[in-house]
Protein backbone atom coordinates (compact mmCIF):
# COMPACT_ATOMS: atom_id res chain seq x y z
CA UNK A 1 0.00 0.00 0.00
CA UNK A 2 0.58 3.57 -0.30
CA UNK A 3 -0.46 6.94 0.65
CA UNK A 4 -0.55 9.94 -1.98
CA UNK A 5 -0.50 13.53 -0.81
CA UNK A 6 -2.12 15.91 -3.07
CA UNK A 7 -2.63 19.62 -2.16
CA UNK A 8 -5.89 21.08 -2.52
CA UNK A 9 -6.83 24.47 -1.60
CA UNK A 10 -9.72 26.03 0.50
CA UNK A 11 -11.70 28.95 0.55
CA UNK A 12 -9.65 31.15 2.54
CA UNK A 13 -6.45 30.24 0.09
CA UNK A 14 -4.67 28.12 2.82
CA UNK A 15 -3.05 24.70 1.58
CA UNK A 16 -4.90 21.81 2.59
CA UNK A 17 -3.72 18.36 1.79
CA UNK A 18 -6.00 15.31 0.65
CA UNK A 19 -5.03 11.53 0.94
CA UNK A 20 -5.10 9.21 -1.84
CA UNK A 21 -4.34 5.19 -0.41
CA UNK A 22 -3.05 3.15 -3.40
CA UNK A 23 -4.40 -0.12 -1.77
CA UNK A 24 -2.49 -3.68 -3.43
CA UNK A 25 -4.63 -6.51 -4.16
CA UNK A 26 -1.85 -9.18 -4.35
CA UNK A 27 1.63 -10.13 -3.16
CA UNK A 28 3.32 -9.11 -6.57
CA UNK A 29 2.11 -8.90 -10.08
CA UNK A 30 1.46 -11.41 -12.71
CA UNK A 31 0.79 -8.70 -15.13
CA UNK A 32 4.30 -7.85 -16.35
CA UNK A 33 4.04 -4.31 -17.53
CA UNK A 34 7.77 -3.55 -18.99
CA UNK A 35 7.53 0.19 -16.98
CA UNK A 36 7.06 -1.38 -13.54
CA UNK A 37 9.00 -3.34 -10.94
CA UNK A 38 6.77 -4.96 -9.23
CA UNK A 39 6.44 -7.85 -11.50
CA UNK A 40 10.10 -8.26 -12.30
CA UNK A 41 9.98 -10.88 -9.48
CA UNK A 42 6.64 -12.34 -10.82
CA UNK A 43 3.67 -13.52 -8.67
CA UNK A 44 3.62 -14.74 -5.10
CA UNK A 45 -0.32 -14.96 -3.97
CA UNK A 46 -3.40 -12.72 -4.24
CA UNK A 47 -4.68 -11.20 -0.94
CA UNK A 48 -7.73 -11.86 1.35
CA UNK A 49 -10.55 -9.65 1.63
CA UNK A 50 -9.31 -9.04 5.38
CA UNK A 51 -5.64 -8.22 3.81
CA UNK A 52 -7.30 -5.55 1.31
CA UNK A 53 -9.34 -4.17 4.11
CA UNK A 54 -6.55 -4.09 6.72
CA UNK A 55 -4.72 -1.82 4.20
CA UNK A 56 -7.24 0.91 4.84
CA UNK A 57 -7.67 0.29 8.67
CA UNK A 58 -4.05 0.89 9.28
CA UNK A 59 -4.05 4.24 7.54
CA UNK A 60 -8.41 5.04 8.06
CA UNK A 61 -7.71 8.59 9.74
CA UNK A 62 -5.54 9.85 7.05
CA UNK A 63 -7.51 8.77 3.81
CA UNK A 64 -9.95 10.43 1.08
CA UNK A 65 -9.76 8.26 -1.73
CA UNK A 66 -8.78 4.51 -2.12
CA UNK A 67 -7.22 3.38 -5.70
CA UNK A 68 -6.69 -0.27 -5.91
CA UNK A 69 -3.35 0.43 -8.05
CA UNK A 70 -1.07 -0.94 -6.06
CA UNK A 71 1.04 -3.53 -6.09
CA UNK A 72 -1.11 -6.74 -8.39
CA UNK A 73 -3.93 -6.47 -10.53
CA UNK A 74 -7.16 -5.80 -8.77
CA UNK A 75 -9.65 -7.58 -10.94
CA UNK A 76 -7.57 -10.82 -11.10
CA UNK A 77 -8.32 -10.81 -7.50
CA UNK A 78 -12.29 -10.81 -8.38
CA UNK A 79 -13.96 -12.11 -5.30
CA UNK A 80 -11.59 -11.10 -2.75
CA UNK A 81 -12.01 -7.59 -4.52
CA UNK A 82 -15.54 -7.34 -4.32
CA UNK A 83 -15.89 -8.24 -1.13
CA UNK A 84 -13.63 -6.29 0.59
CA UNK A 85 -15.27 -3.37 -1.55
CA UNK A 86 -18.58 -4.13 -0.10
CA UNK A 87 -16.93 -4.02 3.48
CA UNK A 88 -14.97 -0.74 3.19
CA UNK A 89 -18.78 0.93 1.86
CA UNK A 90 -21.11 -0.60 4.47
CA UNK A 91 -22.71 1.23 7.16
CA UNK A 92 -21.55 -1.50 9.24
CA UNK A 93 -18.06 -1.87 8.06
CA UNK A 94 -16.08 1.13 7.48
CA UNK A 95 -18.87 3.86 5.21
CA UNK A 96 -16.15 4.87 2.90
CA UNK A 97 -18.00 6.79 0.26
CA UNK A 98 -18.50 4.76 -2.61
CA UNK A 99 -17.45 8.14 -4.94
CA UNK A 100 -13.78 7.71 -3.17
CA UNK A 101 -13.43 4.45 -4.45
CA UNK A 102 -11.32 3.62 -7.75
CA UNK A 103 -10.58 0.27 -9.18
CA UNK A 104 -7.56 1.02 -11.56
CA UNK A 105 -7.47 -2.23 -14.09
CA UNK A 106 -5.62 -3.08 -17.08
CA UNK A 107 -8.90 -4.33 -18.34
CA UNK A 108 -9.10 -8.14 -18.32
CA UNK A 109 -12.41 -8.48 -20.86
CA UNK A 110 -14.23 -11.11 -18.69
CA UNK A 111 -13.72 -9.44 -15.53
CA UNK A 112 -14.52 -6.18 -16.95
CA UNK A 113 -18.10 -7.81 -17.97
CA UNK A 114 -18.79 -9.14 -14.34
CA UNK A 115 -17.90 -5.52 -12.89
CA UNK A 116 -20.64 -4.13 -15.36
CA UNK A 117 -22.85 -5.82 -13.89
CA UNK A 118 -22.12 -5.15 -9.78
CA UNK A 119 -24.13 -2.51 -8.16
CA UNK A 120 -21.19 -0.61 -6.41
CA UNK A 121 -21.33 2.83 -8.34
CA UNK A 122 -17.45 3.14 -7.92
CA UNK A 123 -14.91 4.58 -10.22
CA UNK A 124 -12.92 3.22 -12.62
CA UNK A 125 -9.70 3.84 -14.39
CA UNK A 126 -8.45 1.50 -16.92
CA UNK A 127 -4.27 1.34 -17.66
CA UNK A 128 -4.47 1.79 -21.57
CA UNK A 129 -1.27 2.71 -22.38
CA UNK A 130 -1.20 2.00 -26.49
CA UNK A 131 -3.58 2.63 -29.51
CA UNK A 132 -3.02 -0.50 -31.33
CA UNK A 133 -2.60 -4.26 -30.50
CA UNK A 134 1.00 -4.19 -31.47
CA UNK A 135 2.13 -1.63 -29.25
CA UNK A 136 -0.23 -2.93 -25.69
CA UNK A 137 1.33 -6.44 -26.29
CA UNK A 138 4.84 -4.62 -26.10
CA UNK A 139 3.77 -2.78 -23.72
CA UNK A 140 1.84 -5.32 -20.98
CA UNK A 141 3.06 -8.90 -22.74
CA UNK A 142 0.80 -10.88 -20.26
CA UNK A 143 -1.99 -8.99 -21.39
CA UNK A 144 -1.97 -9.81 -24.93
CA UNK A 145 -4.73 -12.83 -24.99
CA UNK A 146 -7.04 -9.65 -24.84
CA UNK A 147 -7.74 -7.78 -27.93
CA UNK A 148 -7.23 -3.87 -26.95
CA UNK A 149 -11.05 -3.37 -29.06
CA UNK A 150 -12.26 -5.54 -26.95
CA UNK A 151 -11.15 -3.71 -23.68
CA UNK A 152 -12.21 -0.16 -24.79
CA UNK A 153 -15.74 -1.71 -25.97
CA UNK A 154 -16.20 -3.52 -22.08
CA UNK A 155 -14.94 0.00 -20.27
CA UNK A 156 -17.35 2.06 -22.43
CA UNK A 157 -19.58 -0.59 -22.01
CA UNK A 158 -19.40 0.27 -17.43
CA UNK A 159 -19.34 3.89 -18.46
CA UNK A 160 -22.67 3.98 -19.95
CA UNK A 161 -24.16 1.32 -17.88
CA UNK A 162 -23.57 3.24 -15.03
CA UNK A 163 -23.32 6.65 -15.88
CA UNK A 164 -20.28 6.92 -15.10
CA UNK A 165 -16.93 8.53 -17.05
CA UNK A 166 -13.96 6.16 -17.48
CA UNK A 167 -10.69 7.40 -16.94
CA UNK A 168 -7.60 5.90 -19.13
CA UNK A 169 -4.13 6.17 -18.08
CA UNK A 170 -1.59 6.54 -20.94
CA UNK A 171 1.92 6.21 -20.02
CA UNK A 172 3.45 7.93 -22.84
CA UNK A 173 6.69 6.26 -24.66
CA UNK A 174 8.22 7.82 -27.33
CA UNK A 175 8.64 6.04 -30.19
CA UNK A 176 6.05 3.36 -29.14
CA UNK A 177 2.68 4.89 -28.27
CA UNK A 178 3.41 8.58 -29.59
CA UNK A 179 2.28 8.54 -33.12
CA UNK A 180 -0.04 10.99 -34.44
CA UNK A 181 -2.39 7.93 -35.28
CA UNK A 182 -2.25 7.18 -32.05
CA UNK A 183 -4.03 10.17 -31.57
CA UNK A 184 -6.37 9.59 -34.02
CA UNK A 185 -7.18 6.20 -32.59
CA UNK A 186 -8.10 7.36 -29.27
CA UNK A 187 -10.19 10.46 -30.91
CA UNK A 188 -12.08 7.70 -32.44
CA UNK A 189 -12.86 5.69 -29.68
CA UNK A 190 -12.96 8.29 -26.95
CA UNK A 191 -14.08 11.59 -28.26
CA UNK A 192 -18.00 12.45 -27.33
CA UNK A 193 -17.94 10.03 -24.64
CA UNK A 194 -17.94 10.27 -20.73
CA UNK A 195 -13.68 9.93 -20.64
CA UNK A 196 -10.66 11.74 -19.43
CA UNK A 197 -7.19 10.40 -20.39
CA UNK A 198 -4.60 10.62 -18.03
CA UNK A 199 -1.17 11.03 -19.65
CA UNK A 200 1.25 9.46 -17.25
CA UNK A 201 5.20 10.34 -16.70
CA UNK A 202 7.52 7.61 -16.82
CA UNK A 203 9.33 7.11 -13.27
CA UNK A 204 12.78 5.44 -13.87
CA UNK A 205 13.44 1.70 -13.05
CA UNK A 206 15.62 -1.12 -13.73
CA UNK A 207 14.32 -1.70 -17.66
CA UNK A 208 17.08 0.47 -19.77
CA UNK A 209 15.35 -0.20 -22.65
CA UNK A 210 12.72 2.17 -22.06
CA UNK A 211 13.48 5.98 -22.72
CA UNK A 212 11.62 8.54 -20.57
CA UNK A 213 9.65 10.95 -22.29
CA UNK A 214 10.79 15.17 -21.64
CA UNK A 215 8.25 17.48 -20.14
CA UNK A 216 7.72 19.07 -23.39
CA UNK A 217 6.95 16.11 -25.39
CA UNK A 218 4.10 14.80 -22.56
CA UNK A 219 2.77 19.08 -22.72
CA UNK A 220 2.52 18.72 -26.77
CA UNK A 221 1.24 14.93 -26.48
CA UNK A 222 -1.70 16.51 -24.35
CA UNK A 223 -2.22 19.22 -26.36
CA UNK A 224 -2.63 17.35 -29.60
CA UNK A 225 -5.08 14.92 -27.76
CA UNK A 226 -7.23 18.29 -27.10
CA UNK A 227 -6.96 19.26 -30.31
CA UNK A 228 -8.40 16.04 -31.33
CA UNK A 229 -11.57 16.92 -29.02
CA UNK A 230 -10.68 14.76 -25.81
CA UNK A 231 -10.74 15.48 -22.29
CA UNK A 232 -6.82 15.36 -21.04
CA UNK A 233 -4.96 15.43 -18.09
CA UNK A 234 -1.68 15.34 -16.54
CA UNK A 235 -0.82 13.36 -13.06
CA UNK A 236 2.03 14.99 -11.05
CA UNK A 237 4.24 11.67 -9.83
CA UNK A 238 5.70 11.57 -6.69
CA UNK A 239 8.11 9.81 -4.65
CA UNK A 240 10.59 9.38 -7.51
CA UNK A 241 13.45 11.00 -5.60
CA UNK A 242 13.25 7.31 -2.53
CA UNK A 243 11.93 5.02 -5.48
CA UNK A 244 8.28 5.24 -4.19
CA UNK A 245 6.76 6.29 -7.38
CA UNK A 246 4.10 4.46 -9.36
CA UNK A 247 5.72 1.04 -10.73
CA UNK A 248 8.74 1.93 -8.42
CA UNK A 249 7.82 1.05 -5.46
CA UNK A 250 8.85 -3.03 -5.67
CA UNK A 251 12.57 -1.83 -6.72
CA UNK A 252 14.72 -1.67 -3.58
CA UNK A 253 12.97 -4.68 -1.78
CA UNK A 254 13.32 -6.71 -4.57
CA UNK A 255 16.61 -6.55 -5.20
CA UNK A 256 17.07 -7.24 -1.11
CA UNK A 257 15.20 -10.50 -1.59
CA UNK A 258 17.72 -11.35 -4.47
CA UNK A 259 20.91 -11.44 -2.18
Amino acid sequence: MKLLPEPISSRCGQKLWRFTEAAGSSWLCPVGCIFCESGRNGFVRNLTSSEIVQQIILLRRKVNRIVFMGMGEPLFNYDNLIKAIHILRDRYGLNFPTDGITISTVGPVDQLKKLREEHLKIQLTISLHAATQSARNRIIPHMRIYAIEDVVKQALSYSERHNRKIVFAYLLLPGINDRPSDVRQLAKWFRGKKVMINVLQYNPTSNSRIKAPQKREIVAFKHQLEQAGLEVTMRVSHGREINAACGQLANTYNKFKKK
